[in-house]
């Protein structure tokens, strides 16, 4: 990769003002794109600044084990790790394990008002940034350009309207669908958030009670069944996002909610049997408009233990940087969160121009995916179970009443 013109900006360590050279990091974290684009680079970093940085990675599950072990035990020498903030960081801000950024990234030169809000939101958890957002995910919807095109109908914008494309395109004797999505009952609920937000929905109000059975969540839980129940394939039941994707990438659906990480798997030839014939849109705008979550799925965080905490706010900073995020994201292909680069052209070349629409759409989108709870699996079964009862053609509206008040008990419960 090349090098940046301008390594590190202005307030931080620069060639010359090494104070803490000599200092070695741990970092540790997953088997993940950002973790080969950024590692690549590490020598940059120790020229500039004298500190040696050792990544460890490990697959997602096994980091998430070593991290909890480390930390419970007590006297990790861990500096820096990359975290997954919605389904991890408030049980380890509870349990003290993060240093909050906040000082960190207060220098102006770093320009932390870059980064976009609700990436920004999803890092932060009772007010303490647990981490800098180096990987970011958006609900897009996925097309097949074709099929829409025969039919004479335009890409959905809005939600009305990808239900009657999606009745239009569904054709069973050819074995097509209009419509696939994640059915399974706890993967689906992220995927479900935005139907929710855009319906006027959310999973609780602002005191703290459960708002899954409001008109706004019914309306939303009606759709999302009657999509891929009407217009579904068979198994959405049992569908997670590996599994659509292979009906889409197949060529047996037309349409597709996802996240925008996983774009490729309909866009590379290789991985995709109408890569040619798949378009990339914003998600379609229900009564409340187009609201889909814009959220950190991996960020970068210190240990509250760790015993070289100005190091590691160095390396932090730089790693995160614009020009370090331009090359990441620009010729690693990982989305990043900073604003500044995703209006650069040299920061999207990586990726189609129609998904680069479709992800600057979402920049104001919600910052979660899923119910801020520390009990997040728990809360995605109860909520997942009145989605599915509503695919199933069941009554669920009682469903959702009843995952309403199992849902207010686990809030209670954390309070």
């Amino acid at each position: 990769m090349a090098a940046p013109s301008q390594t590190a900006p202005a307030g931080e360590a620069a060639a010359g003002d090494k104070p803490y050279a000599g200092t070695t990091l741990r970092l540790v974290g997953a088997n993940h794109p950002w973790q080969e684009a950024i590692t690549p680079l590490l020598p940059q970093f120790e020229e500039l600044t004298g500190i040696k940085v050792n990544f460890e990675a490990y697959g997602e599950d096994q980091l998430n084990q070593k991290l909890t072990t480390e930390f419970t035990a007590g006297g990790s020498d861990i500096d820096v790790f990359m975290q997954r903030p919605l389904q991890e960081a408030r049980v380890m801000q509870m349990n003290g394990w993060y240093e909050d950024l906040t000082n960190c990234v207060s220098d102006p030169a770093y320009d932390f008002a870059d980064f976009a809000a609700g990436a920004v939101g999803t890092t932060t958890v009772n007010g303490v940034l647990t981490g800098v957002p180096i990987v970011t995910e958006q609900e897009v919807l996925y097309y097949r350009k074709d099929l829409l095109e025969e039919a004479g109908l335009e890409v959905p914008k809005t939600l009305d309207e990808l239900k009657a494309a999606a009745a239009a395109l569904t054709d069973r004797s050819k074995e097509q669908y209009g419509f696939v999505a994640r059915g399974q009952r706890s993967p689906l609920v992220t995927q479900f958030s935005s139907f929710l937000y855009s319906y006027g929905g959310d999973w609780f109000d602002e005191n703290r009670r459960a708002t899954i059975n409001t008109p706004e969540a019914l309306a939303a839980i009606d759709l999302y069944g009657t999509l891929l129940r009407e217009y579904g394939p068979p198994g959405v039941l049992n569908m997670s996002w590996p599994q659509a994707v292979a009906i889409f990438a197949q060529g047996n659906a037309a349409l597709y909610t996802d996240a925008s990480s996983i774009y490729a798997n309909m866009l590379d030839p290789e991985r995709s049997a109408v890569a040619d014939k798949t378009g990339v849109a914003v998600f379609p705008a229900g009564p409340a408009g187009s609201i889909m979550y814009n959220v950190t799925s991996w960020g970068l965080a210190m240990y509250s233990g760790s015993k070289h905490k100005e190091a590691a706010c160095e390396f932090i900073k730089w790693a995160t940087s614009k020009d370090i995020v331009r090359i990441t994201q620009g010729q690693g292909a990982v989305p990043g969160a900073r604003q500044s680069v995703w209006a650069d052209p040299a920061g999207t070349a990586a990726f189609p121009a129609d998904w680069v629409t479709a992800v600057a759409a979402s920049a104001n989108g919600r910052s979660y995916d899923r119910p801020l709870v520390t009990a997040v699996t728990q809360a995605r079964d109860i909520i997942g179970g009145a989605v599915v009862v509503s695919i199933e053609g069941g009554d669920y509206v009682t469903a959702a009443n009843e995952a309403n008040a199992q849902f207010q008990a686990l809030l209670d419960s954390e309070q």
